[in-house]
């Protein structure tokens, strides 16, 4: 059972590791942190079309962008070459160019601001003494996860290079969000463990509290499908798809073979959405009422019922998404928002007593 977080009557000895282990989780959540700011610049990069303007992967000296005219113009005739520049933004001039290239670059950029801020501190301390055993393991494997995420990135990016594309496959950019999206789950699921709390105010929860994580985690994948696809761009109008609540079958499974409806079909993929919102925020409710019911002042309650009202504003923030037509403001703050939904849906699944 948790103990009070206060350090006041803990044994000398204690104090000293308390304060150690607030130090790692604070660095945690400001990893954590980083991870958003990371998912929105992604977004932005996306939104602006900047995605493919880096045409190879360097991990190393790729971090240092064009210094001169020339070496500018070298990148701006690799872009030229693929079909994006071909079918898109034929006549780009190189100012454009350097817009479209500045995105991808901080988006690289920041990854690896986030590699050094997750393994320099790592190192340091596991010298100390702080972390070790299970939470050094644990960090390690986030941070492998990381490493993994970069080559997904690249995967991504290299799918949009080949002949005939001039978008990233929706397959991959969803992939690239989602493992994102885990890897902030885990840095908040790791740090929120670290501190000491009160058993006080706690009511058993069950396992509801991690259907729904599990919930808003499948919801992001969705979404990277939508973002992926550009289905958002379509059927702008709510509560009805093109005149229906429920799109035609016809409609639904255009598609063959049926199975890549899921993935390619701008219906099916945004129908899927809206559906898995409506499911994620009548769950949300029904907990929340289910705990205001049997324990109205618990902390478990209390929490309970913010995710309620924030899984109900993002789908509103989603619905004004949609029928604005995806603007780059709204676009972004749906997928930040997510972010923070998904974040405090991991606390309360961390903190919650199943």
């Amino acid at each position: 059972m948790a103990v009070a977080a206060s350090t006041e009557g803990m044994p000398l000895a204690r104090v000293p590791q308390t304060r150690s282990l607030s130090a790692v989780r604070t660095w945690i959540y400001t990893l954590a942190a980083l991870v958003v700011l990371m998912v929105a610049v992604g977004g932005a990069t996306r939104l602006t079309g900047s995605g493919l303007s880096i045409t190879e992967w360097r991990p190393v000296t790729g971090a240092i962008p064009p210094l001169t005219e020339q070496a500018w113009l070298v990148e701006f005739e690799k872009y030229r070459q693929i079909s994006q520049y071909e079918l898109v933004n034929k006549g780009m001039t190189l100012s454009e160019f350097k817009f479209i290239y500045g995105w991808e670059w901080g988006h690289r950029q920041l990854g690896r601001l986030i590699g050094l801020a997750f393994f320099l501190p790592l190192v340091w301390f596991w010298a100390r003494g702080v972390i070790k055993g299970r939470l050094a393991l644990t960090l390690l494997g986030i941070g492998a996860l990381g490493g993994l995420q970069g080559a997904i990135g690249w995967i991504m990016v290299a799918s949009g290079l080949e002949p005939g594309m001039t978008a990233v496959a929706p397959i991959k950019l969803a992939l690239h969000l989602t493992v994102a999206s885990i890897i902030l789950a885990c840095l908040v699921w790791v740090a929120a463990g670290l501190k000491e709390r009160s058993a006080a105010g706690e009511v058993p929860a069950g396992y509801a509290p991690r259907i729904l994580m599990g919930l808003i985690l499948f919801q992001i994948a969705l979404g990277g499908l939508v973002a992926g696809s550009k289905a958002g761009l379509t059927y702008n109008t709510w509560p009805l798809m093109d005149g229906a609540l429920v799109p035609p079958a016809s409609a639904l499974f255009s598609v063959s073979p049926w199975i890549e409806n899921f993935v390619d079909n701008v219906v099916l993929v945004q129908f899927n959405h809206r559906l898995a919102a409506y499911a994620i925020v009548a769950f949300a409710l029904w907990h929340a009422w289910t705990l205001r019911r049997t324990a109205p002042n618990s902390k478990t309650a209390g929490r309970a019922t913010a995710m309620a009202g924030l899984t109900l504003a993002q789908m509103v923030l989603g619905i004004v998404t949609l029928l604005l037509v995806v603007p780059l403001w709204a676009g972004l703050a749906h997928q930040v928002f997510a972010m923070a939904v998904l974040a405090m849906a991991v606390v309360h699944a961390r903190v919650s007593a199943v």
